[in-house]
């Protein structure tokens, strides 16, 4: 990097701390903090959504699967996102949305109080905060990896740096500086990553071109859409598990579709989500396929090969716009995650932890939140510098096989406990499958994997857990019924369109934690 690629770089830090400053004066309740307030355009929560679903793993991480695999980088991870949203923008978008407009929540996980009970919520909370902590350092690690690649600076620095940038942005903004920021970094990506597929391309003429470098020994199988560990089992289990996990089961893409104004918004932001994610990951991921041909990568796992390909091929300048987009990606999906653990928190574990928490009005309230995006932050950094120890090993081992293989356990309960097929499902059905799927993944990545010759292939030991937990939520379902009148209800109020989500209960201000009880009582009077 020169003068000039750094000027790039710290003036995209400067735009970043503006959008903070100026969405501050956009933020004032909790509603506003953690929701937009209902008021978020459709198209900024589609862009938003699918923003928070990159990080620099895909320029580390999954660039070292292009590299060694090739097209199964996309075959595998894009496109099963992709279908994924697009099941979900009917099936959990505008359910999700309700629980904000009908049930007057902030966080995604306030409804189990009424829908399950108390120790339900208690343990998909501390449960999903916990495995936030760990998939955000995932994250941290792997833009530091980046830019020690360009600077030359350490691990921990760039945690430190990205870090304390982000944190900066998106405590005094909330979803609002979030989403406005991932926006921006939605355009920067946009020309950095034409101007590397361009880049690319335009090396290719000695290899045959476009259509002929395929024949090149160097690209020997990166055409197929499955080889290596990751086959059919693990392309069907990622669908699964995106569906889940990108339709709100890890809290943040959540928070996109409860900040629009109805649920026939939230249908269309995902819709436009799942179509970026179908398209766009194609020009991004193709300079990471012809990557073998360009450049040698200095790690095993080849997960410096984007890093290295980039600067040998664009000028300062444009590097700089790169490098700008490596942390795009992660800080808008670091700080979306911040948020949403922030609502977690606030709204549904202090008030449990505290009598003085159940009191908070809007401005302690808003405080607290601020205060828990800010720790949030501190643990995230501080595990990220634990990231290529030998408890968590690399980075794309802790994104795949630790943030897949937990979510699962954690997001069935939360997410089909929405849907009228799963009403019989109670807090039995919620808590065992919850509990037994994480046993099932501690086995299967752990014990069974050890007294396995070879251990146990990644599609099983990331698919196990949600087949365990999927099994038993509807098992027990109808094994041991519990379908009160009053979850009932709540099922019924998401689930409903009779009102039309019309747009001034939409943004009404969230109920004080732990009050969803008497909004569904107020909303089945009024029904």
């Amino acid at each position: 990097m020169n003068g000039l690629d750094w000027s790039v770089l710290i003036g995209y830090f400067a735009v970043m701390v503006a959008i903070g400053v100026w969405s501050h004066k956009r933020v004032d309740d909790v509603s506003d903090f953690f929701t937009a307030g209902g008021k978020m355009p459709w198209w900024l929560s589609g862009i938003s959504h699918h923003m928070s679903g990159y990080s620099a793993v895909m320029f580390t991480g999954y660039a070292g699967i292009a590299y060694t695999y090739g097209v199964t980088s996309f075959v595998t991870w894009s496109f099963p996102i992709a279908l994924g949203v697009a099941i979900g923008s009917k099936l959990f978008a505008p359910r999700i949305n309700r629980l904000r407009s009908r049930l007057h929540v902030a966080s995604p996980l306030e409804y189990l109080k009424n829908r399950y009970n108390l120790p339900t919520q208690q343990a998909l909370a501390w449960s999903g905060m916990l495995l936030k902590i760990v998939d955000v350092a995932a994250k941290w690690a792997a833009i530091a990896t980046l830019l020690s690649v360009f600077t030359g600076i350490t691990l921990n620095q760039g945690i430190l740096i990205t870090g304390v940038i982000t944190g900066i942005y998106c405590t005094i903004g909330g979803l609002w500086a979030d989403a406005l920021t991932e926006l921006g970094q939605f355009i920067i990506q946009l020309l950095a990553g034409v101007a590397m597929f361009v880049a690319v391309v335009m090396k290719l003429g000695d290899h045959g071109g476009f259509f002929g470098v395929w024949d090149e020994p160097a690209l020997q199988g990166h055409g197929k859409p499955l080889v290596g560990p990751y086959g059919t089992v693990f392309l069907l289990a990622f669908l699964f598990i995106k569906l889940f996990e990108y339709n709100g089961g890890m809290l943040n893409q959540a928070q996109r579709y409860m900040a629009t104004a109805n649920a026939r918004e939230a249908t269309r932001g995902a819709r436009l989500s799942a179509v970026l994610w179908l398209v766009w990951p194609l020009v991004l991921f193709f300079p990471m396929w012809m990557s073998p041909l360009l450049v040698e990568s200095q790690k095993a796992d080849g997960s410096d090969s984007y890093a290295l390909m980039t600067e040998q091929l664009l000028p300062h300048g444009l590097l700089g716009l790169v490098i700008v987009g490596f942390f795009s990606h992660t800080m808008a999906m670091c700080s979306s995650d911040a948020n949403a653990i922030a609502a977690v928190f606030t709204r549904d574990v202090a008030p449990v932890l505290s009598k003085r928490a159940r009191g908070w009005g809007q401005r302690s309230g808003l405080l607290a939140a601020r205060l828990t995006t800010v720790i949030f932050l501190g643990l995230s950094m501080a595990v990220a510098t634990q990231v290529d120890s030998p408890t968590f090993k690399d980075i794309i081992t802790v994104v795949i096989k630790w943030v897949a293989g937990l979510m699962g356990p954690i997001a069935i309960p939360m997410m089909l406990g929405l849907l009228r097929p799963f009403r019989r499902s109670g807090p039995t059905a919620a808590l065992t499958s919850w509990g037994l799927g994480l046993v099932a993944f501690w086995l299967v990545n752990y014990p069974i994997n050890w007294s396995v010759d070879g251990g146990v292939p990644l599609e099983y030991q990331v698919s196990v857990p949600l087949a365990v937990s999927l099994v038993l939520y509807i098992a027990i379902g109808y094994l041991k019924p519990e379908d009160t009148p009053e979850r009932l209800a709540i099922i019924e109020r998401v689930n409903t369109d009779t009102d039309g989500d019309a747009a001034g209960a939409a943004a009404a201000i969230p109920t004080p934690a732990g009050g969803v009880d008497d909004a569904v009582g107020r909303s089945r009077v009024g029904d």
